[in-house]
């Protein structure tokens, strides 16, 4: 990941004098994005999954996650601060130094994490494991699974579809200046937090940890991640007089509430149904996620392109493509409706236990 982020900054500099050499470069440069991005975070998913207890997963998560939102405030304000007066050299020495910093800060973080075990359970110790595809099955068999997966991909496609043109917009619209549009994605990053931190102050208030709860949160994120980016899309109409920042404030707070109560019913949800499939869960939703994120990017830029292709006006472009993925957040609302409460997950796969269980004893009387 480290690595990925230096080369595309080196392959952004490339392109103002070979853009064939340049473009070459910044698709490998991405490509170690995406792998050191899938494999890192898939892997730290599992280790919440597998190494906390159950009842403290959300919370857990909700730590991990309002930890890296603190990062992408400090490093989009620190390096937007640094890129003015914006030049090529300064955009590598910048982006190289966030990437180094942050390499040598995981290196300390994961030492000595897996150095101490929870005991398996007696289930765990005497179920065989099952070939990776055969346990992946098994996985995709079960209802809440297989809705919380599509929910997952849904979601993620609204959430990432604005990734990589919030801040071209600001600057075409707004005339922002590089630096400035890298600031708004700290604006938009400290909303994210605190719509993070304040369901989950309001949860444990509450004393909501069950699945019901964090579904209503969940929905009402989705909801008001809708309205927010219904705002951007009224900002492309009227330009620059509309509050911009107030509006990706906004999005960053709904989308903050929805985000952590989501990722606090998956790693609720990630103990449910059949044991010793934490890992599998986690990892099919991550790669609902990951590829969710891949295709909301490349599409969200697509469809920018495309409709100003056909309207001709860049505002307007930008301003249909927001309220799509209004449109979409909606649909994943609808999806969160049927997230399943944890506690009737368990109980039909004791009945199926239960049922095979009596099945296998009539059998064997037989």
């Amino acid at each position: 990941l480290a690595a990925g982020g230096i080369l595309a900054a080196v392959g952004t500099a490339l392109m103002a004098d070979s853009l064939v050499q340049g473009v070459l470069l910044s698709i490998v440069a991405f490509m170690l994005v995406g792998i050191g991005v899938g494999a890192s975070g898939t892997s730290l998913l599992v280790l919440l999954a597998k190494k906390v207890e159950a009842k403290r997963r959300a919370a857990a998560a909700t730590i991990v996650w309002v930890m890296m939102i603190t990062g992408f405030i400090i490093t989009a304000a620190t390096a937007g601060h640094f890129l003015d007066p914006f030049s090529y050299q300064r955009l590598i020495e910048v982006t190289s130094a966030v990437s180094i910093i942050a390499f040598i800060v995981t290196c300390f973080a994961v030492r000595k994490v897996e150095t101490s075990t929870l005991p398996a359970s007696e289930a765990d110790q005497q179920e065989e494991k099952p070939p990776f595809f055969v346990a992946l099955k098994q996985v995709w068999a079960e209802p809440h699974a297989r809705h919380f997966t599509i929910f997952v991909f849904v979601s993620m496609l609204a959430y990432s579809a604005q990734d990589l043109i919030l801040e071209p917009f600001a600057g075409l619209v707004f005339d922002f200046t590089p630096g400035e549009s890298t600031k708004l994605a700290g604006i938009q990053n400290a909303g994210l937090l605190l719509g993070m931190v304040m369901v989950a102050v309001v949860c444990t208030l509450m004393n909501q940890k069950k699945i019901g709860a964090l579904r209503i949160w969940t929905i009402g994120g989705c909801v008001a991640s809708a309205a927010a980016l219904t705002g951007l899309a009224i900002a492309g109409f009227t330009g620059p007089p509309w509050p911009l920042r107030m509006s990706v404030f906004a999005l960053g707070f709904a989308n903050g509430a929805f985000a952590v109560a989501a990722i606090g019913s998956m790693m609720q949800l990630a103990g449910s149904g059949r044991s010793s499939r934490e890992g599998i869960r986690m990892g099919l939703w991550g790669a609902a996620q990951a590829i969710a994120f891949a295709l909301g990017g490349f599409l969200g830029t697509v469809a920018v392109d495309v409709m100003r292709y056909v309207i001709g006006t860049p505002a307007i472009a930008y301003a249909f493509v927001f309220a799509g993925q209004g449109l979409m957040f909606l649909v994943a609302a609808m999806l969160a409706a049927g997230i399943e409460d944890e506690e009737t997950d368990r109980n039909d796969v004791t009945g199926e236990v239960y049922a095979t269980a009596n099945s296998q004893s009539i059998q064997q009387e037989y």
